[in-house]
């Protein structure tokens, strides 16, 4: 039952009330810089800027009281799929990373390890990593009713052409709300087709072909779960009388501090440093390293 309760694993949506400096940061400022940070991981092609944004996503997380092994635990039933892609890019990738031309490093067949194959494996990992520390980051220093009111207040210029920016961020926030909830849920529902004979695999980290296809039945009963739980919530809000946002007033006024200004340019201008600064020098330090340790070690694979 160890790969089962490997569900409950989930953080993403869970709220941790520690009280540190990073809990007390306005939710509108929390999404401005989560935006950010998010932008930057996502266009840095760079190994130094990874290191960097790894390195200060770890330093933020150390800030916020969070314990690091917590936040990656959502990580963890997603580390199988991760390490399958990255095989494939590995063994299977024929295009060009970062411009640069690719040198064979090992070739089998049809199979060609390159150095740009190679790069692009780098470049994903602690990407995905940064990915899941800023999404545990964001949801376990922030209730959910902070981000509902912080997004509907950065969406609410968009009021005036009618863009439905309090119904979006209801819909935002109860996502998130719900994702432990499902995954207790289908946590329940393995368990009880384990206990009627059903193998999902946990005899072995490798069978990822039969645990998919013994997972792929219990989507029916998770989406019958998932709208009944719907159609109860929608019944709640109606019988307490909830009309939506037009001409909704709300009873928490969000207030920024000079705290929350300061930390938004310092995260606006670390975006700007590692999107914008040339990282060549360190880059090729990086690389030159990474290659003879590849060589070393393919070297001893084909000896």
């Amino acid at each position: 039952m160890s790969e089962i309760s490997a569900f409950r694993h989930v953080t993403i949506g869970q709220y941790l009330p520690y009280g540190s400096l990073v809990h007390r940061f306005d939710p509108r400022a929390k999404l401005v810089m989560f935006t950010l940070l998010v932008a930057t991981v996502t266009f840095a092609d760079s190994y130094t800027a990874s290191l960097l944004l790894l390195a200060v996503l770890l330093g933020i997380t150390h800030l916020s009281r969070v314990p690091l092994r917590y936040a990656l635990q959502g990580l963890r039933p997603a580390l199988p799929w991760i390490a399958i892609f990255a095989t494939l890019q590995l063994l299977f990738y024929k295009g060009q990373a970062g411009g640069q031309e690719c040198q064979i490093l090992w070739s089998w067949g049809f199979i060609d390890i390159t150095t740009c194959s190679v790069r692009l494996v780098a470049l994903m990992v602690p990407r995905l990593l940064e990915f899941m520390i800023l999404i545990s980051l964001l949801t376990l220093t922030t209730s959910t009713t902070e981000l509902t009111h912080g997004l509907e207040r950065l969406l609410s210029p968009l009021k005036r052409l009618r863009f439905p920016a309090h119904e979006l961020a209801l819909v935002f926030t109860i996502a998130l709300r719900f994702a432990p909830t499902f995954a207790q849920e289908l946590e329940k529902i393995m368990k009880a087709q384990a206990s009627r004979g059903a193998d999902f695999g946990e005899q072995g980290r490798l069978r990822f072909i039969q645990r998919t296809r013994n997972t792929l039945p219990l989507m029916v009963p998770l989406f019958l779960s998932a709208l009944r739980r719907a159609e109860d919530l929608s019944l709640a809000m109606e019988a307490r009388g909830y009309t939506g946002g037009q001409g909704r007033t709300s009873f928490i006024q969000l207030k920024a501090a000079p705290q929350d200004c300061v930390a938004v340019a310092v995260v606006c201008c670390f975006s700007a440093f590692i999107l914008l600064h040339d990282f060549t020098a360190l880059d090729e330090l990086v690389v030159g390293t990474l290659g003879n340790l590849t060589r070393v070690a393919f070297s001893c694979v084909g000896h």
